[in-house]
């Protein structure tokens, strides 16, 4: 498999979770990583260590992907201490979940300008740096709740949704400049957010997946991995580790 040594590469939103995951295991194949981080410093530090550890580069960088002064912030730094960006992961992300006729314009706001407006920020900051050398990789972090939808999660879905587009936008753009964007639309993976549902709702979930049980972050992590070493002649596609649960 063909290594990431010498390659740069920014995740947004890793100190946990599925971010944290995609850091680690990009770290584990050689790349230099910057792991982005908004209210998590403890989180984050531990992972630029773990990562220091095994052999690879790290810092940790705070940002709010959701402002674009401090995903200017982000990119600055990133270029002061590495030089360039090959691979941008755009995971940033929170869930508000509430029906919609109960939700607040502020929950829809804030969801939107997380999960969705993040990504053109974070993409529209880093792509002229991949441009001047003809070389970029670019995953947007979408979700299986983008594709089918779900009660109560309106604006989730249609932030992952838009993420979808925007990709698809993005790789017809950026293709003539060696630069490949795809998403991921993983399904029900054991990150806190799952883990903390009660045991009767896990259960209900199972039921709907064909291999009969939630992914694990590393899993996604492998498919983005494959995505940057392997994947040269892929751009424009929404993959789906989702067990099953939703095929189209």
């Amino acid at each position: 498999m063909e290594r990431l040594e010498g390659q740069v590469a920014i995740v947004t939103g890793a100190s946990r979770g599925i971010g944290r995951a995609v850091a680690k295991e990009l770290a584990d194949y050689g790349a230099s990583v910057v792991v982005n981080y908004n209210q998590s410093p403890d989180a984050a530090a531990s992972l630029v260590d773990e990562i220091t550890g095994g052999g690879s580069k790290a810092i940790a960088v705070q940002a709010n992907v959701g402002e674009p002064a401090e995903v200017n912030s982000l990119v600055e730094k990133t270029i002061e201490e590495f030089e360039k960006i090959d691979i941008l992961i755009n995971n940033a992300g929170v869930n508000r979940d509430r029906t919609i006729r109960r939700m607040s314009p502020e929950e829809w706001q804030e969801v939107i300008n997380t999960d969705l407006n993040s990504a053109f920020y974070c993409t529209n900051a880093v792509i002229p740096h991949m441009i001047e050398r003809s070389y970029g990789r670019i995953i947007n972090m979408s979700s299986i709740i983008g594709q089918m939808g779900n009660v109560g999660q309106s604006n989730y879905a249609a932030a992952k949704a838009g993420l979808v587009a925007f990709t698809k936008s993005a790789a017809q753009e950026f293709a003539r400049y060696n630069i490949t964007v795809n998403a991921m639309c993983p399904g029900f993976i054991e990150t806190e957010m799952v883990l903390a549902l009660s045991d009767e709702v896990k259960e209900a979930l199972l039921a709907k997946i064909p291999l009969g049980r939630f992914g694990r972050p590393d899993e996604v992590a492998t498919f983005c991995r494959y995505l940057v070493t392997e994947g040269d002649w892929i751009t424009g596609q929404q993959l789906n580790p989702n067990g099953g649960m939703y095929m189209y």
